[in-house]
Parts: structure tokens; C-alpha cells; sequence
């Protein structure tokens, strides 16, 4: 056998096999991200109070980091990623309906809406036409989302004990707001290389990184509009 077919074949498979992989990410991606904005259109309009709201986001943190990956590579990981994004979307309207009650809050979050869906479709673009390998981010993007959120703890803390510190808050959703548009770079990178082989993973990496910047987005907006 030709080695030099034999390469061109195995090339062809392994571009085939990314194509299905993004093909999947963003047809599930986009089904998470509307059963989300559903979510939480129902959350608002039952005006759920922020302490359900807390509930459900720790609610899917846990099924986040505990289930999801043990069941990935089954047909319950798709259910799993629609508990998880239906959690998610259902404890943003609470904070979304304080933002709205704002004088110009409508105007935040349409804003920060506007910005993440522009974010979202330029990294992905760039990384997709580029096909430029940015599996080097993948170790510092870890290490400063666990710093970053550790100092959140710490700005949530503070203010649970009556010492808020708002620029160690916007401080933390500033560089969150960075890190998750590097984690998008990053993530459509690892599965146009072939770093990633799980649709259910890398849909669940996108969506926290379009959630969180998005969330990031309206405590910054909301503080430059006087909010």
C-alpha cells in the first residue's frame, strides 16, 4: 500500500471527525443556549427571589464537576448538559430582573448581550479561519480562573460580613471576563486540532464561557453606567 495514500486517508478521517465534532458542539450549543434564555424568561416571570437563584447555580456547579464528566460519552451526558444550562439560565433571572428594575438597565443587558454574542462569533471566527493552535493557553487560562475565583470568594465573603469591596469585585469580573474569552479562543482551537473529541465537553466549555461572560459583562457595564 501507498504510505502517501495511506496518510491522505488518515487525514481525511481525522478532518471528517472534527467537522462532526464542531458540526455537534454548536448544534447542541445552540440548543443549550435557547432552553437556557427559556429557563430563565420563566425564572423572571415567576420572580424568583436570588436565593433560589443560589440554589440552582451551586446546583449545577455539582452536576458540573461531578456528573458531567462521568457521563459524557453516553446519551445521558446530553440530558446531563441540559440540566446543567437549564440550572444555569433559570438562576440568571433573578439578576436579571435587578438589572432591568435599573433606570438604564435594559440598556445594560442588551449591551453585555451584544458584546458576548460578538465576542463569541469573532474568537470563534478567528480560530476557525486561522486554524492557528492555541492548546498553549489552555494551562494559564486554568490557573487564573481558579485565582480569579478564589478572589471572588474572598469580594463575596467580604460583603457577606459587611465589608464589600467593589473594586476587588469589578477587579474579579474583569478578569473573568477576559480569561472566558480566551477559554473560547482556546476551546474552538481544541477541537479544530483534534484536542478535544467530545461534543458534550466542548458544548459545556463554551456555554460557562458565554455564561460567565456574559454575567461579567453586567456587573461592569452596570458599574460604568452608574448601576
Amino acid at each position: 500500500m501507498n504510505p502517501q495514500i495511506t496518510t491522505i486517508d488518515r487525514s481525511q478521517t481525522s478532518a471528517l471527525a472534527t467537522n462532526k465534532v464542531l458540526r455537534n458542539t454548536y448544534m447542541l450549543l445552540a440548543m443549550t443556549l435557547l432552553f437556557s434564555a427559556v429557563a430563565a424568561g420563566i425564572s423572571m416571570a415567576l420572580n424568583v427571589p436570588y436565593g433560589v437563584s443560589l440554589v440552582t447555580s451551586i446546583a449545577a456547579l455539582v452536576l458540573l464537576w461531578f456528573v458531567v464528566p462521568r457521563t459524557a460519552n453516553s446519551a445521558a451526558g446530553i440530558f446531563v448538559v441540559f440540566a446543567v444550562t437549564g440550572l444555569l439560565g433559570f438562576g440568571l433571572g433573578p439578576i436579571l430582573n435587578h438589572y432591568l428594575q435599573m433606570p438604564s438597565g435594559p440598556q445594560v443587558v442588551m449591551s453585555s448581550l451584544g458584546i458576548t454574542s460578538i465576542v463569541f462569533v469573532g474568537l470563534s471566527a478567528y480560530a476557525l479561519v486561522s486554524r492557528r493552535n492555541f492548546s498553549f493557553m489552555g494551562g494559564f487560562l486554568m490557573t487564573g480562573i481558579l485565582v480569579a475565583f478564589v478572589a471572588g470568594l474572598v469580594a463575596l465573603g467580604a460583603a457577606a460580613f459587611g465589608y464589600p469591596m467593589p473594586m476587588l469585585s469589578l477587579a474579579v469580573s474583569a478578569m473573568f471576563a477576559l480569561l472566558m474569552s480566551g477559554l473560547i479562543l482556546w476551546q474552538t482551537s481544541e477541537i479544530i486540532h483534534g484536542g478535544e473529541t467530545n461534543y458534550v465537553l466542548a458544548t459545556v466549555g463554551l456555554y460557562v464561557a458565554i455564561y460567565n461572560l456574559f454575567t461579567s459583562l453586567l456587573h461592569l457595564l452596570g458599574f460604568a453606567n452608574n448601576e
